[in-house]
Order: structure tokens, then C-alpha cells, then sequence
């Protein structure tokens, strides 16, 4: 499978990338609705699961797939340790607040509903507890991980996080 995997990463990069951002964004989606708001497959909301596979594939992995290669090209120091700090923090202070509202922002317009109502609610929750987990995450991607898997690292991270985003998102998780 890893064989697979890394002769359609050689091949196709960016579409390999968006396709696995979001089948690993669904999944998510569905651990939020099955194993944390325990919905059972009769009320599973399958939009929802769509809205998550569609935000992934076509906005998320993309984007993503792009960010980690232009900090590749143009964040980097004499000192190793320099250049994954600045990494880190570029991740931190630039990409997660403007992607969780992009997120946020993005499942409001799908779900037919208020961006801004979405964002005042859920944006500084959401943005608090990115930041207690992914520093951390991102230091050990960024210093260990190459580059071409960068993202699958980060989808995989990503199946707890997007099973948050999910909840944050939905009515129990005091979204729309």
C-alpha cells in the first residue's frame, strides 16, 4: 500500500495530496458523529460527512500540500533548530488562524447558514485549542518528516482534529 501510495505521490503530487486530505477529513467527520456525539449510522448526516470530504479534497489539501513548500523554499536559518522554529511559528501565527476561519467560514456558507455567527462562536475556541496541540505537532513534522510527507503526517494528526472541527462545528459543538 505504502508502494502505491508514494508511486502516485511521484506521479501526481498535488491531486495525491487533495484526494487523501479528503478521505482523512471524512473520516474525521465521521468519528465526530460516531464515536464522540454516538449518532448511530440511522442518524448519521451524510451532508455533513460531504461538506468535510469536499472542504478537505478541495480547499484543505491543496492549500496545505502548497503552504508546506513554500515554507520548504523560503523559511530557512544557518541553524536547523532556527529553521524549524520559524516554521513552526509561520504555521502558527499565519496559516492556523487564517485556515480555521476559512474552515469555519467555508462550513457556514455550505450549511446555509451565517459565517459571522459561526466565527463569533466557534473561532476563538477553535484557534486556543489549535494551539495547545499543533505547535508540537508541527515541531516534529517539520524537523523529521520530509517534505512529501508532510501532509500525510498532518492528515493523519488530523483525524482527531477534524473529528473536533467536525463537533466544534455542528449543533453540539455550538456550531450552526
Amino acid at each position: 500500500m505504502y508502494g502505491w501510495y508514494k508511486a502516485r505521490l511521484a506521479a501526481r503530487p498535488l491531486l495525491t495530496q487533495a484526494v487523501t486530505t479528503s478521505l482523512l477529513f471524512g473520516v474525521g467527520d465521521v468519528a465526530a458523529q460516531q464515536l464522540v456525539e454516538k449518532r448511530g449510522l440511522e442518524k448519521h448526516e451524510l451532508a455533513r460527512t460531504g461538506r468535510m470530504l469536499l472542504y478537505g479534497g478541495a480547499v484543505f489539501g491543496p492549500v496545505a500540500a502548497t503552504w508546506f513548500k513554500l515554507l520548504q523554499r523560503h523559511v530557512n536559518f544557518k541553524s536547523a533548530s532556527t529553521t524549524t522554529l520559524a516554521r513552526v511559528a509561520c504555521d502558527q501565527l499565519i496559516f492556523a488562524p487564517t485556515f480555521i476561519g476559512v474552515f469555519l467560514g467555508s462550513m457556514a456558507v455550505l450549511e446555509g447558514g451565517s459565517p459571522r455567527e459561526k466565527l463569533e462562536r466557534s473561532y476563538a475556541p477553535a484557534l486556543t485549542t489549535n494551539w495547545m496541540i499543533w505547535p508540537f505537532v508541527q515541531m516534529v513534522n517539520f524537523k523529521l518528516v520530509p517534505l512529501e510527507h508532510r501532509l500525510l503526517f498532518v492528515n493523519v494528526i488530523s483525524i482527531g482534529w477534524n473529528c473536533y472541527l467536525s463537533y466544534l462545528n455542528s449543533e453540539g459543538g455550538g456550531g450552526a
